[in-house]
């Protein structure tokens, strides 16, 4: 079961970061702008993003095998357009159709998470599937240059067709987590989302947690460019600076568990946000210096991201009794749409990437926190914690 959430889990690292070496090539490839490449990231986010609220739900009324199987199918037809495309917008519109899929596969891997495991023991569990998936990001860019040395872009993207048809093998092993239904209508069981988010303590916390992935995704939409164009690194140096970014990050959730008990999760999600907030003063001041530099703040300030995670997840889910994948699909929405944000945010202005990426980090760091300082001596904070 580990093994195979794991795998389920992998999708979103993979299907991003698999081709993060090609987007200058393929910039030059279509003959297009850098901000019209950008969109086959954030439009596949805003689409991954919505799919949650789709597929949530249904995961609840029909199960959650019969959704991911339907995802599985989707995302592999999508990985096959998106290595056919003629021009940039058929890339887009494949990337919106994989997204499409890839969504069904991410709200049942968490809401599997929450069927089987509760409190601490849940906890461990996360971690363990983060630390492990955040190998991903370390292989897939490194991968991804080494197939664009021998073969062309598009074979990225059969790559991801074939993890995919790997994964539905192992879907058609899995049996049914979801012990109750849902026994309304279609309509009715999307209606169970804003039964969730009248939940006002689980609300708050969706407001607290939601806004660090905009940290992490504007530097995986800036990372490519600040590294080849401005630091003149080649792909391949690129994808081993990014893998040290993606190899700090997989400490994080083990990090969290053990640091968590000799410190209050409270005031660890405290100093992360602390931490995020410095980063983002070392990015505006000093990172542009030299690769090493943007390297060496950038891989704390997405560990911290990371960290802050698996607390804020299990604080979530345990905000709500029922309707499990009703709230798993908000949670990774708005985790996804404040991603998205971030990668348009970063974009703006193409000449000063590593300023617009130290601005995000800071504000995120100062905001976050001041929201968490509010929140975190509440009952349904404190009450709630993993003993």
């Amino acid at each position: 079961m580990m093994f195979f959430l794991i795998i389920i889990s992998a999708f979103p690292p993979l299907t991003i970061d698999l081709y993060l070496p090609a987007l200058p090539e393929m910039t030059h490839v279509f003959d297009t702008q850098q901000t019209l490449v950008n969109l086959t990231l954030s439009g596949y986010f805003v689409t991954y993003a919505v799919g949650l609220l789709i597929w949530g739900p249904l995961s609840e009324k029909f199960g959650r095998k019969p959704i991911l199987l339907c995802g599985l199918f989707i995302y592999m037809v999508a990985s096959l357009c998106c290595a056919l495309a003629g021009n940039i917008e058929q890339l887009i519109g494949a990337r919106v159709l994989q997204a499409l899929g890839g969504s069904a596969v991410t709200v049942v891997s968490t809401s599997i998470v929450k069927d089987l495991y509760s409190g601490r023991e849940r906890e461990r569990v996360m971690a363990t599937i983060m630390s492990l998936v955040t190998i991903a990001p370390m292989v897939a860019p490194v991968l991804g240059a080494f197939i664009l040395q021998v073969a062309s872009w598009r074979i990225v993207f059969v790559a991801l067709a074939v993890f995919g048809a790997f994964a539905t093998l192992l879907a058609l092993c899995y049996k049914e987590t979801l012990v109750s239904r849902y026994s309304g209508s279609i309509l009715y069981s999307w209606g169970r989302l804003a039964v969730v988010i009248k939940n006002r303590h689980f609300v708050i916390l969706l407001a607290i947690f939601s806004i660090t992935p905009m940290a992490m995704m504007a530097f995986l939409a800036a990372g490519s460019y600040i590294y080849i164009n401005d630091f003149g690194l080649t792909e391949q140096q690129f994808s081993y600076a990014f893998a040290f970014n993606a190899l700090c990050a997989s400490f994080g959730p083990t990090m969290y568990i053990k640091i968590s008990r000799h410190v209050q999760v409270t005031k660890l999600i405290t100093y992360s946000f602390l931490l995020l907030s410095c980063a983002g003063v070392l990015t505006l001041t000093v990172a542009h210096l030299s690769p090493w530099f943007f390297a060496f703040i950038c891989a704390p300030a997405t560990l911290t991201v990371i960290m802050v995670r698996v607390p804020g997840m299990n604080l979530m889910l345990d905000q709500q009794e029922h309707d499990t994948g009703s709230a798993v699909a908000l949670i990774q929405f708005f985790g996804m749409i404040s991603g998205s944000i971030g990668m348009v945010l970063v974009s703006l202005k193409p000449d000063s990437l590593i300023n617009n990426l130290g601005v995000i980090q800071l504000c995120v760091g100062i905001a976050g926190g001041a929201m968490w300082l509010l929140a975190r001596n509440r009952p349904f904070v404190t009450d709630k914690l993993p003993k």
